[in-house]
């Protein structure tokens, strides 16, 4: 039996909550209830307690894993099967307020601590007006290990350190006196934040980096990269970005502060090195891992978990096949291999791609007097960062708004698949508020979508890693006719001098740049492990039919393999479930994963 999915607006409820409602003792009253059904394990109790469209999701507390379900059939398997062996206890109410996120959409949203056999949470219970009080999103997060607490604040070391600093990290860095437990490939932000995590909760990990300087990922793309989330979005663990730091962050500063954490939290890095080959030892269980350095030499490592950290471009750039490349006079590149617009001064450039990386680029050629063409091959999603952003962040990531911890609580407590219905009513409000800017991308015949599902930007990330274009001035150029744009035709074959079209036009062209995404993250995997291998390992990225990522912040099919990847705030967010696993299994605490089946 299919579950509908839709909004509890209050048109379709029995009530909506009084005025006169004490939201604290509403939410008191509840949280006491559910509490009770839960250690008396009535399942039948708790679900009086759940609308019966409502929604649970969970995060590594109950399952082990990244699980949704909707629906009082779904929600009553999921209990039967996990409620009692995942010692659920200890429930206690943190926090309840009443939102409307709009007029006709209201929720009691109550926070709540809880344990779980060796694990600490903490949930976000969103409550429904339904002639009584009723659950309609539940969210279960593993926050913590009951045992073995992060050391951090009062858990540092208080000892001093009178000169043997400075051989101690030689010798750490180095592994002089024996192999780490973690080995993570990658040291962008999803490597540098597991490795972090992982060092909070005392597990020896090493980062092998192949490039020369940590941050060169940012560091040597093109010139004009830029952030565009806003600075509260994108704080790493355990340090923030500084009150003084600009909202939107360039790469090249992004890079040096990626250096600086390293620096400051002490995480070992190698970098110029590279992972040759993986293999996983039956005997021990252990991964043994073979890193080539710079110097030509060679170690090979016995550890407990490979972490693979190599984030959205870490397949092979996609470049179309296009017929007659060989042909073409001019200069053909992907935007990975793209520096500066000045390498392109007195040419004609054309840009095969619409999404973020080919408006960066486009820009910064028209601000250095290039001619540019940007040609769209597929409609792309536009909005505004004035108008987009705020409505976005606002309350949780924006200034004055709630501690980075509890903003990430809010932000994944609802499941994407329900989320994406909030979403759908996001994108057509600032679609209103950017009409004027749309209609002129229209009349020059820029085609617009609303993103995947019509859900806008964040969904369009998860399911397909782009498709977007948060404006910050290239669609102004293109209204202007600055940028030029040719659109409503796919490319035939390349000419001597350009691009030839279906359409039978042309464009002349000494430069064809493709900004056009990565191949599929999968591949330097299987280049590491082999083929047979990575025969077990599923999809990375995307979303299940559950609505929760492939692949990411559990294992990757095979004991101690994991991928790690996502922007600053999912990599934050998901490095601390991730190095919590690892710890887990070290401990032997790790309980038995609750996966959903493969399709």
């Amino acid at each position: 039996m299919s579950t509908q999915s839709y909004l509890p607006t209050i048109d379709r409820l029995a009530s909506s909550f009084s005025p006169n409602d004490d939201v604290q003792s509403v939410a008191a009253t509840f949280i006491s209830n559910f509490a009770e059904q839960v250690k008396t394990n009535n399942i039948q109790g708790l679900l009086e307690l759940i609308h019966p469209d409502a929604w649970w999701r969970d995060l590594f507390a109950l399952t082990w894993d990244t699980r949704s379900f909707q629906g009082h059939e779904k929600i009553k398997k999921f209990l039967e099967d996990r409620l009692e062996v995942s010692k659920l206890s200890n429930i206690k109410l943190v926090s309840a307020q009443l939102n409307k996120p709009y007029p006709d959409l209201e929720w009691i949203t109550i926070v709540f601590d809880f344990e779980a056999g060796p694990a600490l949470g903490q949930g976000v219970i969103r409550l429904v007006s339904d002639g009584v009080p009723k659950a309609f999103v539940v969210f279960t997060n593993l926050s913590g290990l009951k045992d073995f607490p992060e050391n951090i604040g009062p858990r540092r070391n208080f000892l001093p350190n009178h000169g043997k600093w400075i051989e101690q990290r030689r010798r750490e860095t180095e592994f002089l006196d024996g192999d780490p437990e973690v080995l993570i490939v990658g040291g962008g932000q999803s490597g540098l934040d597991t490795a972090a995590r992982l060092k909070s909760l005392g597990v020896s990990s090493l980062i092998i980096e192949k490039q020369a300087r940590i941050g060169d990922q940012w560091r040597n793309r093109y010139a004009a990269l830029c952030l565009h989330d806003p600075v509260w979005y994108d704080h790493l663990p355990y340090l923030p970005f500084p009150s003084t730091w600009p909202v939107y962050t360039p790469a090249q500063k992004l890079a040096t502060w990626f250096e600086s954490y390293v620096e400051a939290l002490e995480l070992n890095v190698w970098t110029s090195a590279l992972v040759t080959k993986a293999r996983r030892d039956e005997t021990t269980n252990k991964w043994v891992v073979t890193v080539k350095r710079g110097d030509g030499t060679e170690r090979v490592f016995n550890v407990d978990h490979l972490v693979f950290a190599l984030g959205f471009g870490a397949g092979a750039p996609r470049i179309p096949d296009i017929p007659g490349k060989e042909e073409f006079q001019g200069q053909v590149l992907h935007s990975t291999e793209h520096k500066k617009a000045k390498d392109h001064l007195g040419k004609k450039v054309v840009i095969v791609g619409a999404c973020t990386s080919a408006h960066d680029i486009a820009a910064d050629y028209v601000e250095n007097g290039v001619d540019v063409t940007m040609y769209q091959r597929s409609p792309t999603h536009i909005m505004t960062t004035k108008e987009g952003i705020p409505r976005y962040m606002k309350p949780n990531y924006w200034e004055g708004g709630p501690a980075t911890e509890i903003a990430d609580l809010f932000s994944n407590s609802l499941p994407h698949n329900f989320n994406k219905l909030l979403l759908q009513r996001l994108v057509v409000q600032i679609e209103e508020a950017d009409k004027e800017l749309l209609n002129g991308l229209a009349k020059r015949g820029f085609q617009l979508d609303r993103g995947v599902e019509d859900a806008g930007l964040f969904y369009s990330a998860l399911q397909r890693i782009g498709g977007y274009y948060l404006d910050v001035g290239a669609s102004q150029l293109i209204i202007d006719g600055k940028i030029k744009l040719k659109s409503g035709s796919q490319i035939e074959r390349f000419t001597k001098t350009g691009l030839k079209f279906q359409d039978g036009s042309e464009l002349e062209a000494d430069v064809v740049l493709y900004a056009t995404g990565f191949a599929n993250a999968k591949e330097p995997v299987r280049q590491i492990v082999g083929d047979e291998l990575s025969k077990q390992i599923p999809p990375i990225w995307g979303l299940d039919e559950e609505g929760e990522v492939n692949g990411c912040y559990r294992e990757l099919g095979i004991p101690g393999l994991w991928y790690m990847m996502g922007n600053l705030a999912w990599s934050r967010f998901f490095s601390k479930h991730v190095a919590l696993q690892i710890k887990a299994k070290q401990q032997n605490i790790l309980g038995t994963r609750y996966s959903a089946k493969l399709s």
